[in-house]
């Protein structure tokens, strides 16, 4: 158990950071700690796509590159920030699907350097990615029968946020199982949480199968509405009047600062669905 604050400091310049959808629960409390803490160099990894978080952290200069399926701000359109850094070469993209990111996580579940994976063969993106390798199934007796091979992806930190943590540092992320699948495939797992609960999740037979053991957490901390302007499904929904000003404003560097101005560098606007614009 620790401080939000401390969470953001563990998080190193240069650092691979694995972040799930704007709909999986992101810690945003966290994120806007590393734009205040001026963080360079991040390599953000998309599980398998990245939205709000991947945005006010490109436009506020943290990010080199991103290996991700896809950026946006879902009903709320382009995410302004990640497309004009890629319109002027600041960041590097490397793309990818979201089948193939989850595989390669699932590779380093698994500790194996790489897992195969079918449906991506013939496309632009087999020819792009110099550390995918197509090889002849070895298992195949007769003919050819190509398939492709992921190397396995091992995140520097695992970062998002959950409705409920407990007294034995187990995390509840219920049919998130993208959160799983990244805590155990990264070094840290760092996770902000909106309520303690008492005892033992893993104890609980209803409870247990949305749990993320306490084996692959390295250190939580209390953050009520830390998803907020996204959402806790059963807490609190996406605010999507803020969503859809942060949209409009970011589309200009000046609007984006504005917007870091009010909702990022001023404590008490930026944890709050009450300072959702009018």
């Amino acid at each position: 158990m620790t401080a939000v604050e401390e969470i953001a400091a563990r998080i190193p310049d240069g650092a691979c950071v694995a972040l799930p959808p704007d709909y999986s629960m992101p810690a945003m409390a966290v994120v806007r700690l590393l734009v205040l803490q001026k963080r360079k160099n991040l390599r953000l990894l998309g599980v398998p796509v990245l939205g709000m978080c991947a945005d006010l952290l490109i436009g506020a200069g943290c990010v080199a590159e991103v290996e991700t399926s896809a950026v946006s701000l879902g009903e709320a359109g382009l995410a302004p920030r990640f497309t004009e850094a890629v319109e002027k070469s600041e960041i590097r993209v490397r793309d990818a699907t979201c089948p193939a990111i989850h595989t390669a996580l699932q590779a380093t579940e698994k500790g194996v350097p790489f897992m195969p994976l079918r449906g991506v063969i013939g496309s632009d993106l087999v020819r792009e990615r110099g550390d995918w390798v197509v090889v002849e199934n070895p298992m195949k007796k007769m003919g050819s029968d190509p398939i492709l091979l992921v190397p396995a992806i091992s995140p520097d930190v695992a970062l998002f946020h959950a409705r409920w943590a407990d007294e034995a540092g187990n995390v509840w992320i219920g049919r998130r199982r993208e959160l799983a699948t990244i805590a155990h495939a990264a070094r840290a797992t760092y996770v902000t949480f909106e309520e303690m609960r008492a005892g033992d999740m893993l104890e609980d037979e209803l409870l247990a199968p949305g749990v993320v053991s306490a084996v692959y957490v390295t250190a939580i901390a209390r953050a009520p509405h830390g998803a907020w302007p996204l959402g806790i499904a059963g807490v609190y929904d996406i605010d999507d009047a803020h969503l859809a000003h942060y949209a409009k404003a970011a589309r200009t560097r000046e609007g984006f600062q504005r917007y870091l101005d009010e909702f990022v560098c001023t404590p008490e606007k930026n944890s709050s669905p009450a300072s959702s614009p009018a």
